[in-house]
């Protein structure tokens, strides 16, 4: 793959130390004609580009062979030293078609100038010569020139990361027969994929990433026998996975996710004995797994999630010892977990939620030495409690979701060092523990949709590195403040979101909520549905990183505070079903992002301020002093 190192080899390679003839005169129009079309270059990229100077012997990223061509133009920061990294550079401009003149250029290097525009001129089809083209992470526009049917001794061609569009060129790869490395991700290329890419019979990599690329994949990517690597992901390709992709035999990385792809699993692509990485997620396909997945020997990520994938896991996936994540949540999987998952010594992380797995979970799986991420979230496993084997993993993430617990907490929680816990949509009931502050690695707590009850224990305020809480829908009552009020492991223990709605918690909120240590990060806050009374902090427009803000059926009582339009990142305000009155300030209503917003079935008055936001009447509805649109137009008495 391409990368800052490769580039400085290159650079080496192309480059001739002894240099007897002076700048051809062809070539040095050429490249000041290029510079004449750079509109801006703060980063004096081209500052000893002079007409009076030897473009070969004063030129900073020209390069010359001994006859006085120029066989290697790069832009700066990519010959220094290794150790001190690429600079950065910034241009606009154009590309100028008088390269196309550069007879001899052998590598093209622009990439990462940033506001390098326009086409790519068709001129640059001329340069027979060209064995590596890098123009990646510019803002490119237009196609992929014809004329690149013309490069036949190309060897690497990067496009990536610009705004090149339209349908690639049937014929285009028919003379690539020498390229190594392809990559045109993160463009707005369309169309079907032409199967003359077999003609590639040389390529290692291909990265088409992040387009808009339809149809089938060709079968005749089987030609490529020395691929290593192909991303196809984040397009909207259709069909099945040909067949004829188990014939790439050095193949190690395959990414088809984030696609449209349906049909089976071909077993083909477990005959791929050097596959390594293998990501199919986010598609249509269907089917059971092969029970020749254990054929990998050398795997090492399975990323299957949300596709329509059935029947039971092989118990050969149990062979994949060199398995480090497994991914298969989302699918419709039935049966048990295999306990030959034990043999799994290499795995980290096992995710198999949202499935239809049922009981029991394997205790073998203790075994599992390595494991730091378990999930096997809405399941129908009716586990009834936690297995008390768990407590022997030390996990970092563990989520239960929806698996059937009751009862109270387990007590051997409060010695485990997981991080990220999700119990959320069980039946739990009793009260939160106050051992619940012994889980100080705690970042992201899930206990919503359960029937806990009780005040929240001061020991909760140790929790120093949570960032998001959600505890809504459960019966926690008792002051609501305590939670805002915990302590701050700064910067990694401040709040990104709280959910305490549907409780029976009280308050009045502390008026100083904005201005809490556990609070300035906070991007989304719902306290929906609690009885907290008492009126709307004012000290909320402090929070410069709130987005959500929902205070539905809370019992406020007062005004709107101007100041929460302080808080410029809302997207979502909703405090609708309150006691509110007044009238709605027009600078909340005028928020840049504001995209959701309710305030109805409130007490308020007035004429509603002109806004741009698309907001419906039913958000004004149930105050029966506003008017003004959408809602009925203003009386002189209410203006």
């Amino acid at each position: 793959m391409y990368t800052f190192r490769n580039v400085v080899i290159l650079f080496c390679l192309f480059s001739w130390p002894s240099i007897s003839e002076s700048c051809n005169a062809v070539d040095k129009e050429a490249l000041l004609d290029f510079k004449h079309k750079i509109t801006h270059d703060p980063s004096n990229l081209f500052s000893t580009w002079t007409p009076s100077s030897d473009c070969c012997k004063s030129w900073e990223g020209i390069s010359c062979d001994s006859a006085g061509r120029v066989v290697n133009l790069s832009r700066s920061g990519l010959n220094g030293d290794l150790d001190d990294g690429p600079l950065d550079t910034f241009i606009s401009g154009t590309l100028s078609p008088f390269l196309g003149n550069l007879s001899s250029l052998q590598l093209l290097h622009l990439s990462n100038l940033k506001e390098l525009k326009g086409h790519i001129p068709l001129e640059l089809g001329k340069l027979s010569r060209l064995r590596h083209l890098f123009l990646n992470t510019n803002k490119l526009t237009g196609s992929i020139p014809v004329t690149f049917g013309s490069l036949s001794g190309l060897e690497k061609l990067y496009l990536n990361a610009n705004s090149l569009s339209g349908i690639i060129p049937l014929d285009i790869f028919k003379s690539f027969t020498s390229v190594l490395e392809l990559g045109l991700s993160g463009n707005n290329f369309n169309g079907p994929i032409p199967s003359s890419i077999g003609n590639l019979s040389m390529v290692s990599s291909l990265d088409f990433h992040e387009n808009n690329f339809s149809g089938r994949i060709p079968e005749t990517f089987g030609n490529l026998k020395y691929l290593i690597y192909v991303d196809l992901s984040g397009n909207q390709l259709t069909g099945s996975i040909p067949n004829s992709i188990g014939g790439l035999l050095h193949l190690q990385v395959l990414y088809l996710n984030h696609n449209k792809l349906t049909g089976r699993i071909p077993s083909s692509i477990f005959g791929i004995k050097s596959l390594e990485f293998c990501r199919i997620s986010n598609n249509n396909l269907t089917g059971n797994i092969p029970a020749t997945i254990g054929q990998l020997p050398k795997i090492q990520r399975l990323i299957f999630e949300n596709n329509k994938l059935s029947g039971k896991l092989p118990a050969t996936i149990g062979h994949l010892t060199t398995l480090t994540e497994m991914y298969f949540s989302n699918n419709r999987f039935t049966g048990l977990i295999p306990s030959s998952f034990d043999n799994l010594q290499n795995l980290q992380t096992l995710d198999l939620s949202r499935n239809r797995l049922s009981s029991p979970i394997p205790p073998q799986l203790q075994n599992l030495k390595n494991l730091q991420q378990l999930d096997i979230s809405f399941n129908p496993l009716a586990l009834v409690s936690l297995p008390l084997w768990l407590s022997k993993v030390d996990l970092f993430q563990l989520g239960m979701a929806g698996t059937g617990i009751k009862g109270q907490l387990p007590r051997w929680l409060a010695s485990s060092p997981v991080s990220i816990l999700d119990l959320s949509s069980n039946s739990l009931t009793g009260k939160l523990p106050t051992w619940i502050g012994n889980m100080t690695s705690l970042s992201f707590l899930n206990l919503s949709n359960n029937a806990l009850y009780s005040l929240i224990p001061a020991e909760f305020k140790n929790l120093s590195l949570l960032n998001v809480l959600d505890l809504h829908s459960n019966k926690f009552s008792g002051n609501i403040n305590h939670i805002f009020s915990k302590n701050n492991l700064y910067p990694r223990g401040a709040y990104d979101s709280i959910d305490l709605s549907y409780n029976k918690f009280s308050g009045p909120i502390d008026e100083n909520i904005g201005e809490g240590v556990a609070m300035p990060y906070i991007a989304s806050l719902i306290l929906s549905n609690n009885s907290l009374g008492g009126s709307i902090p004012k000290s909320l427009g402090k929070l410069s990183q709130l987005q959500v803000l929902k205070l539905v059926n809370t019992g406020f009582t007062g005004r709107i505070p101007q100041k929460i339009g302080n808080a410029k990142r809302l997207t979502t305000i909703l405090i609708s079903k309150n006691k509110l009155n007044g009238s709605i300030p027009k600078n909340i209503l005028n928020l840049e992002y504001l995209q959701e917003f309710d305030v109805s079935q409130n007490r308020l008055s007035g004429r509603i301020p002109q806004h741009k936001a698309n907001i419906p009447v039913s958000a004004f509805l149930g105050n029966l002093g506003l008017c003004g649109s959408p809602l009925p137009p203003c009386k002189q008495t209410q203006s």
